[in-house]
């Protein structure tokens, strides 16, 4: 999935796409940047629940920009 990360006053701060990784048994959801930066989030809930695992993405999204208030745009296409 293709998305972008937007500030506040609607400047796209990176552009990237969202990836699930395993790890040790657990399915972990980051962002990867076209830069290649990699933000992690957290885990995926065993019953496929992304609220927690978002919440770690946008905690280290404000890490890496200093900024609230950032808005995660994802663009599907077939």
């Amino acid at each position: 999935m293709e998305c972008a990360i937007i500030s506040r006053a609607g400047q796209v701060l990176a552009r990237g796409k969202l990836i699930l990784k395993e790890e040790d048994g657990k399915t972990r959801l980051n962002l990867e940047t076209r830069g290649g930066k990699l933000i992690e989030g957290g885990y995926v809930g065993e019953d496929g629940d992304l609220g927690a695992a978002s919440e770690v993405l946008f905690e280290n999204c404000f890490a890496t920009w200093r900024m609230t208030g950032l808005t995660l745009t994802v663009t599907i296409s077939s």
